[in-house]
């Protein structure tokens, strides 16, 4: 494995958090919120990642890294509130809201934004580290 993997893997977990970040930015988004015309409320939205392992020996760097296999919908319940005077309220007088937990959703967010700044900064210190060999050659 060569020193520019490492570019492709921390490239790849970078693109696999971004879209962690999106879909916490869309269940936070969506918290609130109550069934919908179809009766049906909004649920939260998980991000599947799997880890690439090359199978070639280690030859080819496009092998390894992460992706992102699947973005599933949480199939918990949504909270129901017992509303009756509510226009979406149901024969029970209760609303369903969301199932997306706020403070979840919160670590989410501080987990996929650390991960996602780690790799960057793996990319830096890549980088740094091959300009100061090209340096050492140079001089």
């Amino acid at each position: 494995m060569s020193m520019f993997s490492i570019f492709h893997i921390s490239g790849s977990a970078v693109s696999a958090q971004s879209q962690r970040l999106n879909a916490v930015a869309s269940n936070m988004a969506n918290a609130d919120t109550v069934a919908g015309p179809d009766g049906q409320a909004y649920k939260a939205r998980e991000v599947v990642f799997q880890s690439l392992m090359n199978q070639n020996g280690m030859t080819d760097a496009t092998d390894v890294g992460v992706q992102v296999v699947a973005v599933q919908e949480n199939q918990a319940p949504g909270r129901r509130v017992h509303d009756p005077q509510h226009q979406l309220a149901d024969a029970n007088g209760y609303v369903t809201y969301s199932n997306v937990n706020t403070v979840e959703e919160m670590v989410n967010m501080i987990s996929a934004s650390r991960s996602y700044q780690n790799n960057l900064e793996v990319m830096g210190t890549a980088k740094s580290l091959l300009l100061k060999t090209l340096q050492m050659g140079q001089g």
